[in-house]
């Protein structure tokens, strides 16, 4: 095959066909992107045309226990096993068990705005398809590309602390399962074959078959709930009083600051929702599924976090293997072999979920064009995104290659809360704007109210970022509050959800977004640096592609569809006039 015939099959769009074509398209930036930005998808389309671009349709097998264990597999690992060490001895203290229910509280927050959507719009796409069926194409990119950091950056992460619990089962430190590179910089010169070793099995598990990766994983996710029972139980018989003194050594600004950090532990539902498509019965085993797997994990964090400090002074707390040598240190050497299993065991199913997620993700982006749409393809005998797969699993081997787990963690919460911040203004729009039905008025004001309280949210968290006084908040905080009051009382709600909807619409996502926000504030200049450029790069990469791919393939669509109705008109007319004919 010609490089000529397999590039036009990669880019297939017509702006790519020539150097002609493409530099036209070019020229027509600014004039396609006003159009992007302003164009929305219907749930229709993303239901049926876009679906069908993947060839062969995802099976439906799962219910809700099946996504049940799905979340709890997908949250409960890496977070939990190591960062709860790394920011009770760095960042909290025994305060570690507030932080994790900030950061559940938010993310429970965020898990209702996701439940109405995965129940309305029940397709691979997740919070991309969301985003642009409420805000625009061009938000829904900037959504897929923090969606596709965020898991290539989890996998890599997860995968990281895979090798640090393996090292203390053979008893050896994680450093002697890695490579030093002493000619690359620092937090980049720990290379790290075993992650990558393990981020390929799970892929391959993946691609496999999805009815057998939920197998699979509710069968580990059980075994992986008897050991964090044992680590509570066995740990709390081991429990000081003095260990929880002080409770917060670092002030109350460190519960936040750890919270921002730990909002890693709870990522993973949001796989869940991509899992819509291949549900049974989306309106009644989405809620439970979400919300039964949230819960239990919040409840969980909280005991697990409590536990650990008081076996030991948040001082002595291990930074890689934190629950292992904590039972090391009390006399139990032989517990910590239990824990460091039930931790592989937590992180082998968050690798798991995360891989199938992610491919769905790319799956749907693809069936847009914004990224090729050979991403798109379900594999027909699999019945699987196999493509997409095994390109997600490799990116996030080479990031798991050279990356430490202190800067990915960083990374990967700003692009989450960032994300999770979309979807509940994204919900607030869908509740309360309607194209054609919400008069000019009421659209303004929806707007006029959003941006406050957007803007108001921004403000809390730069001034808990910059300040340590409280002024600032005795005047935003009520601003904050007017704002979400004025969006109830003064702009009706325009639609109501078919099946499961979000409760105290607009206060629930209008709380979202001000927590989302103000945790974003509390996460490190370096980490925002890092995700700065990772935006630049992805909007030289629409500018340049997805773009016009987009712009090429929607009017395609508006083409087939004015050509139908045409012919459509051309029969009724034919029709009509035969009728004529026969009276």
């Amino acid at each position: 095959m010609s490089k000529e015939k397999k590039a036009s099959q990669f880019l297939p769009e017509e702006s790519f066909q020539s150097w002609k074509n493409y530099s036209h398209a070019l020229s027509q930036t600014f004039p396609r992107l006003r159009n992007r930005v302003t164009a929305r998808s219907s749930e229709n389309d993303e239901l049926m045309e876009i679906k069908a671009r993947s060839g062969n349709e995802m099976k439906r097998t799962l219910n809700w226990w099946d996504l049940m264990w799905f979340g709890i597999g997908a949250v409960i690992g890496a977070g939990i096993f190591v960062l709860t060490g790394q920011e009770a001895h760095n960042a909290v203290g025994p305060g570690i068990i507030l932080s994790y229910a900030a950061a559940g509280f938010s993310a429970m927050l965020s898990v209702f705005c996701y439940t109405e959507f995965a129940v309305e719009i029940p397709v691979a796409g997740g919070s991309f398809a969301y985003l642009r069926v409420e805000l625009g194409d061009f938000m829904a990119f900037i959504g897929a590309g923090n969606i596709i950091l965020e898991y290539i950056i989890g996998g890599a992460a997860v995968a990281r602390s895979w090798t640090g619990y393996f090292a203390t089962l053979c008893n050896h430190s994680p450093n002697d399962f890695r490579i030093h590179a002493s000619s690359l910089a620092n937090n980049y010169n720990e290379l790290d074959p075993v992650a990558v070793g393990i981020l390929l099995i799970t892929g391959a598990l993946a691609v496999y078959s999805t009815r057998h990766t939920s197998t699979f994983n509710w069968i580990a996710s059980f075994v992986n709930m008897f050991v964090i029972v044992f680590v509570i139980v066995a740990g709390l018989t081991k429990a000081k009083a003095s260990n929880y003194t002080p409770f917060l050594p670092y002030g109350a600004r460190g519960i936040f600051n750890a919270a921002s950090v730990l909002f890693f532990a709870y990522l993973g539902f949001d796989a869940v929702s991509t899992m819509a498509e291949e549900t049974k019965n989306p309106g009644r085993d989405i809620p439970i599924g979400l919300l039964g797997s949230m819960t239990i994990c919040t409840i969980l964090y909280c005991l697990m976090g409590m536990t650990l400090c008081l076996m030991q002074k948040y001082t002595d707390i291990s930074d890689d293997a934190p629950f292992s040598f904590a039972f090391k240190q009390v006399g139990w050497s032989w517990a910590q072999y239990i824990v460091a299993l039930g931790a592989l065991k937590g992180m082998t199913t968050v690798l798991l979920v995360s891989n199938v997620g992610q491919a769905r993700y790319l799956t749907h982006i693809a069936r847009t064009h914004m990224i090729p749409p050979w991403f798109a393809k379900v594999n027909k005998r699999t019945r699987t995104p196999v493509n997409a797969t095994v390109v997600m699993v490799l990116a996030s081997s080479v990031i798991a290659f050279f990356s430490s787990l202190d800067i990915l963690s960083n990374l990967l919460s700003i692009s989450t809360l960032f994300i999770f911040m979309l979807v509940a203004v994204a919900l607030l729009v869908r509740r309360h704007y309607v194209p054609e039905q919400t008069t000019t008025y009421h659209r303004n004001l929806l707007t006029f109210f959003l941006l406050t309280i957007i803007g108001t949210s921004i403000a809390i968290a730069t001034y808990w970022a910059k300040s340590s006084g409280w002024v600032g908040y005795v005047v935003l905080v009520p601003i904050w509050f007017l704002a979400t009051a004025g969006l109830a009382y003064f702009v009706p709600q325009a639609r109501k959800p078919k099946l499961w909807g979000v409760p105290l619409v607009p206060w629930i996502p209008s709380l979202s977004i001000a927590t989302n926000v103000f945790l974003l504030g509390s996460i490190d200049r370096n980490s925002f640096i890092r995700f700065g450029v990772w935006t630049g790069v992805m909007l030289i990469y629409y500018f340049l592609f997805g773009l016009h791919a987009s712009y090429d393939t929607a009017h395609m669509t508006l083409d087939i569809i004015h050509k139908d109705d045409k012919q459509a008109a051309v029969k009724n007319l034919e029709e009509g006039e035969i009728g004529m004919q026969r009276m």
